[in-house]
């Protein structure tokens, strides 16, 4: 349950990013903000639940490392954000980063 809490953690860990980000481009700035501090709260309290099973080295890795990856993936595709070589290779190092890191603590 602890990785389902992470998970869901680093799923609103991208939706506060994505909701500032909407919020320059709506009308409906405040709500677009609103939904962005709701993401924060939930994703921190996600990832406090997560912490109970999981060390906080690996917890708040994988956390940090989705909400990167998800809100560069989000940008590049909804935003035009760049796609270069160097940011992919960015992304692939943190995610190999975490994936060590997991494996350094629990085994494969």
């Amino acid at each position: 349950m602890a990785w389902i809490f992470l998970l869901t953690a680093a799923v609103f860990e991208i939706g506060w990013p994505l909701g500032f980000k909407l919020s320059h481009l709506s009308d409906n700035r405040f709500a677009w903000i609103a939904l962005a501090v709701l993401s924060m709260a939930l994703s921190g309290v996600f990832l406090y639940l997560a912490q109970k099973q999981i060390t906080i080295s690996v917890a708040y890795a994988v956390w940090t490392g989705i909400g990167a990856m998800g809100t560069f993936l989000i940008g590049v595709i909804f935003f035009g954000d760049a796609s270069t070589l160097s940011s992919w290779l960015g992304i692939i190092l943190i995610v190999s980063g975490v994936i060590l890191l997991k494996i350094s603590q629990y085994g494969a």
